[in-house]
């Protein structure tokens, strides 16, 4: 029988698995392919943006001046110089005591500082009627106002959304450097599981861990590999732990991990390389592993479903944003006032489950084998090692799930 190591902080548990987390490879991938992937090298504007001052309205490109003082009643007057086609360059200048047509987007004549929006103008014959001043620079995008040549876009480390790929494009890039996404080994542990398609005979559950591990990797920017269901048995999960190694860049076991006569997992790290944490102080989770075999990170996980998730976002999560070139981004959080007491013991550190209720949050309590809490809950509520709880009216910070 393994017995457990001496538990270690949360802290001193994220700071091991970041440790271990081995430097991402990179990549490029096309425009096309480039969202949900984490930017590898800083990227630059190639050019201005825009590289020509624009009209950000459809109107006249006037002289700022000119229109000093113009109203309804008493209309600024101005001789039309001409129209700047959409695409086109402005072939005219606007001197004082003309202006010239500009659609939206349109390149803003010499001379001209500010437009004057069609609605607030009248054209008669070859003159327009401005009928309300306009400040220098009104309606006007200046050339590099945008994005200026040489200036920093996007630094490394920057996960690409939507609005990220539509500026690589403006800034021509094609084909962008990119942090390889991890692949990752799923192998779940246990005698009592079964398929997800079996029915479940007296004493065994269905493997619900690979999926809820898979569904996690996946949205942290991972490619899980599933490696199917071991049973309780020293030389097939040698096997299968072996072959897992060998495919991936770490590997994730899900049951196997409690102290005792059932715990293969720690053992069989520790043969192919070492076993770094064997129980944490937190609850739930605390008989969570964190080890190094072939040279990969090795975390194995509790068997209950709820532990196994908790142990996902504290643990798992600071070393796979480590392996995924993200580092050490923020967690999404939100405050809100407590409306129930949250007791702890002193020593742990408890993430209690929790559900939003307008303002206020309330916890979840269940046993961390129960699956209907994750689903009724919003996200988790982090009480300290020392504390021993926290009282109604409180505020506290909920990690959303």
């Amino acid at each position: 029988m393994t017995l457990f190591l001496k538990t270690v902080s949360v802290d001193e548990a994220i700071r091991i698995a970041r440790s271990i987390a081995p430097p991402p490879s990179i990549e490029e991938v096309c425009l096309d392919e480039a969202e949900r992937r984490v930017l590898a090298r800083a990227v630059t504007a190639d050019i201005d943006i825009p590289g020509f001052s624009r009209s950000t309205v459809d109107g006249y490109a006037v002289r700022a001046d000119d229109t000093i003082g113009a109203s309804e009643s008493l209309p600024a007057l101005l001789a039309s110089a001409g129209s700047v086609a959409m695409g086109e360059r402005a072939t005219f200048p606007v001197v004082p005591g003309t202006c010239g047509y500009v659609p939206t987007g349109g390149e803003i004549p010499a001379g001209a500082d500010a437009v004057a929006m069609v609605e607030y103008s009248e054209v008669i014959g070859n003159e327009v009627l401005v009928k309300r001043p306009v400040a220098p620079g009104e309606n006007v995008m200046a050339r590099g106002e945008d994005f200026s040549e040489g200036e920093l876009i996007l630094s490394p480390g920057r996960l690409l959304s939507p609005r990220e790929v539509g500026v690589l494009a403006a800034v021509g890039k094609a084909e962008i450097p990119v942090f390889r996404q991890p692949v990752v080994g799923i192998i779940s542990t246990g005698n009592e599981l079964v398929p997800v398609t079996a029915v479940p005979g007296p004493g065994r559950v269905r493997d619900i861990n690979s999926f809820l591990v898979g569904a996690f990797l996946r949205r942290q920017g991972c490619t899980p590999v599933h490696f199917g269901i071991v049973s309780d048995d020293r030389e097939a999960l040698r096997q299968r732990l072996s072959e897992a190694l060998s495919r991936c860049d770490a590997v994730i076991l899900s049951g196997g991990s409690s102290k005792d006569e059932r715990d293969l997992t720690a053992d069989l790290i520790r043969e192919r390389g070492e076993v770094l944490v064997h129980g944490i102080s937190i609850s739930p989770g605390k008989p969570t592993i964190i080890g190094r075999a072939g040279g990969k990170p090795v975390i194995g996980l509790p068997g209950h479903p709820a532990s196994a998730y908790v142990v996902l976002l504290v643990i798992a999560g600071p070393l796979l944003a480590a392996m995924t070139g993200k580092g050490d981004s923020p967690s999404k959080t939100e405050k809100r006032v407590l409306a129930e007491n949250i007791p702890s013991a002193r020593g742990r550190e408890d993430y209690v489950r929790v559900r939003m209720s307008g303002e206020e949050v309330l916890p979840e309590f269940g046993k961390s084998g129960l699956m209907n809490t994750l689903i009724r809950s919003d996200g988790l509520v982090r009480i300290p090692a020392g504390s021993e709880g926290v009282e109604k009216g409180e505020m506290v910070e909920v990690l959303l799930w």
